[in-house]
């Protein structure tokens, strides 16, 4: 949604019966919010005129897909655009960004949940960003709410699996816990030989255990 040279194309998956038309509000009002123009129909590069029925659409623009959730009748549909889209100004609503989960997933807690699956087939994938690729991991919160009242040990798993498991970045990890970067990094470093008895040993060897 940024301009063209902004940066690397990036998408999200919108839920179209509760998100779309808020989200297709907020990109009309852009311009009016950014104070380049007053009303969205004198923002030239906008498809607002064409879909509210002051001018004839081009070709390439298919307007009639959310015309259809306002009414049956073209010019009703329409007239009720407009509408909606007035309201949006005077009312200053909320971007529906607000409720973007993992910078991909747009919609009510169902559609999160159905979409989540499917992500979590693409964790191993390095090209999509970490943010995205573990979507559906639980929150920081969740993974230490147990174990931050017990032993160290259980503590250090949870390091372990909040990081090796489910992709957060050590600074991450030690910026919730409110302990240095360093001791999240040795207690993964740790257990990854614990886990790897072949390099536990060598490193007892050089260290003359």
């Amino acid at each position: 949604m940024g301009h063209v040279s902004q940066g690397r194309y990036k998408s999200i998956l919108v839920d179209k019966e509760n998100y779309l038309l808020e989200l297709c509000r907020y990109v009309v009002l852009n311009p009016i919010r950014a104070k380049l123009v007053e009303l969205p129909e004198q923002w030239q590069w906008s498809s607002y005129q064409h879909t509210a029925g002051r001018d004839e659409p081009p070709e390439y623009l298919t307007e009639s897909w959310i015309l259809g959730f306002f009414d049956t009748n073209r010019f009703a549909a329409q007239e009720q655009y407009r509408k909606f889209i007035r309201d949006g100004i005077s009312s200053k609503l909320p971007s529906p960004l607000k409720d973007l989960e993992a910078q991909v997933l747009l919609g009510d807690a169902e559609f999160l949940f159905r979409f989540k699956a499917l992500l979590q087939e693409k964790e191993g994938i390095k090209e999509i960003p970490r943010n995205q690729r573990y979507a559906s991991r639980p929150g920081l919160e969740k993974i230490f709410r147990e174990s931050l009242n017990q032993s160290k040990t259980i503590r250090d798993e949870k390091i372990y699996e909040a990081s090796v498991t489910y992709g957060y970045t050590l600074k991450e990890i030690s910026d919730f816990l409110g302990i240095h970067y360093t001791t999240v990094s040795k207690v993964v470093r740790e257990i990854d030989l614990l886990n790897d008895p072949l390099a536990l040993h060598d490193r007892m060897i050089r260290e003359g255990g």
